[in-house]
């Protein structure tokens, strides 16, 4: 047989993390399951018994010396695969990435009982002014909650959990198998427990051992000035209970916001239209307009709240004209100021005139020169990328 130390490619004076990790490589390579190749069997033997002897401080003294550190020849009877030292547990943890359930290495051990509760979602409508300005809501919260019979532990009053007599409350079970290697021993979950390491004799009635019931409460949810579409608002442990009575996981409401019927939100700008007739837009008028805060006083008598402004409508005043007026829009979430209202002017042009109407218009035209107009062609507006492309002709 080969030296040890270069089967497993390591110096003589390794450490034995090196050596434990230069021998998971080469298992994750060699291992039968991955390559069946009947040479590389037999050299993952030789890899696996190199591995035995220095990893065990014992063995490799031995070893390092010249003599023998089975006793009796590696490679017969008491060599590989039949000696008392041998272990599976690496092998597992080479595949696995941690503790196997060979000898000396330890499992998992049971499960908790008591878990955290997931999480939970619920969607609430709003107003386009309860967003922008904060409200507060009552909900009805349907979710798990401790179970007042058994105070989560989910055994009857009066009983409790019993050591599971199957795992011995490890939670886990040793299966031993045999192979060309030796006895492989893995752990898994105990069946009659269902891993937890303790049964239930007598379940709650109320919660079937859960721990926990469905039930639906009220639930007082603050919502946060500037919120929008899609925001959600977190409440911290108000969630679903988790199994065995655990910490509550959080609830988070999804705000959706209603359409208004005079504002439409971009951003924390607000944005609406307005429409006067031809000769106000010539003239110059004054509208009076609804304010966003306006939708909050139910009677229209809380003299703090402005309820509507003045738009001044200047002469000369074309279709489609926007005017910004600062600091009318919704507040910013964290307390970043305030968007700005946008309103949009339209001219309406009369579609019928009686005779004395049509009369004035066409008066008004020959004084303006304006009854055969030839119309002013204008040159329609260049996307960017066409003005990058004029730019480079």
């Amino acid at each position: 047989m080969s030296d040890l130390y270069e089967l497993l490619g390591v110096p003589r004076d390794a450490e034995a993390d090196a050596i434990k990790k230069a021998y998971r490589k080469l298992a994750r390579q060699l291992h039968p399951d991955v390559n069946p190749d009947p040479e590389t069997q037999e050299r993952f033997k030789e890899v696996s018994m190199a591995y035995e002897v220095l990893s065990d401080p014992q063995k490799r003294a031995a070893y390092d010396r010249g003599g023998d550190p089975f006793g009796g020849g590696m490679g017969g009877a008491g060599g590989f695969g039949q000696g008392a030292g041998f272990s599976f547990t690496d092998i597992m943890d080479a595949f696995f990435g941690g503790q196997g359930g060979g000898a000396g290495g330890g499992g998992r051990g049971p499960r908790p009982r008591v878990r955290r509760g997931q999480d939970a979602l619920i969607r609430l409508e709003v107003e386009l002014a309860e967003a922008a300005f904060g409200v507060t809501h009552e909900l009805k919260v349907d979710t798990a909650i401790v179970c007042d019979a058994c105070t989560g532990s989910g055994a009857a009053p009066g009983s409790k959990p019993v050591t599971c007599e199957t795992c011995r409350g490890a939670g886990e079970v040793a299966q031993v198998q045999r192979s060309f290697l030796g006895e492989i021993r893995t752990l898994r979950p105990c069946a009659a427990c269902r891993g937890f390491g303790t049964t239930i004799p007598e379940p709650c009635r109320e919660c079937s051992g859960e721990g926990r019931v469905r039930s639906r409460r009220n639930l007082t949810v603050k919502i946060p000035a500037g919120v929008d579409e899609g925001t959600r608002v977190q409440l911290s442990g108000q969630g679903e209970v988790g199994p065995g009575g655990g910490p509550a996981g959080d609830l988070f409401v999804e705000i959706h916001v209603a359409p208004h019927k005079t504002f439409t939100r971009h951003g924390n700008d607000l944005h609406c239209t307005v429409s006067v007739p031809m000769t106000a837009a010539a003239l110059g008028t004054t509208l009076t307009l609804p304010t966003l805060e306006g939708d909050l006083v139910e009677d229209g008598t809380d003299s703090d709240v402005e309820i509507s402004f003045t738009l001044e409508v200047k002469p000369g005043t074309q279709s489609g004209t926007e005017q910004v007026l600062r600091a009318r829009g919704v507040p910013g979430l964290r307390n970043t100021g305030r968007g700005d209202l946008i309103v949009t002017t339209v001219v309406e042009t009369p579609g019928r005139l009686d005779a004395r109407q049509e009369e004035l218009l066409r008066e008004l035209a020959e004084i303006r020169g304006e009854q055969t107009p030839d119309g002013s062609v204008q040159p329609t507006h260049k996307s960017v990328f066409g003005r990058l492309r004029d730019a480079f002709h």
